[in-house]
């Protein structure tokens, strides 16, 4: 069973997403900050990260930067789902090393059919 780790502080959203992605048989995990995204990664080692950029406490950029410093989160995939939809934000999330980057509002079919092209 694939690992999704959803990180947003947005409940609404969050929810959506669990129920989605559990229809499609992943094992979801969520986080409302980076902190707490943090610490379940390091448990659950998922097979990707859906991760906001704007939460509390720690921003998406500085939880990335902190995911790609693990060495246990080497093959773990991160896509940013974020209301930040400039170039400028798309273009740093990846230049950060985000593995793709899509914006709100969002098409749950389309992050699901990504997200298992980006893990399959």
């Amino acid at each position: 069973m694939k690992k999704i780790l959803i990180v947003d502080d947005e409940p609404n959203i969050v929810m959506s997403l669990e129920y989605a992605f559990k229809k499609k048989d992943f094992e979801v995990f969520i986080a409302r900050d980076g902190t707490e995204a943090l610490e379940i990664a390091e448990r659950e080692i998922p097979d990707l990260i859906l991760l906001d950029v704007m939460m509390p406490q720690m921003d998406g950029y500085e939880t990335l930067k902190k995911i790609r410093e693990s060495e246990n989160l080497d093959h773990t995939k991160v896509v940013f789902l974020s209301a930040k939809s400039k170039e400028k934000d798309i273009e740093k999330g990846l230049k950060m090393g985000a593995d793709g980057y899509m914006t709100k509002p969002f098409s749950i079919k389309k992050i699901i059919s990504d997200v298992e092209e980006m893990i399959t």
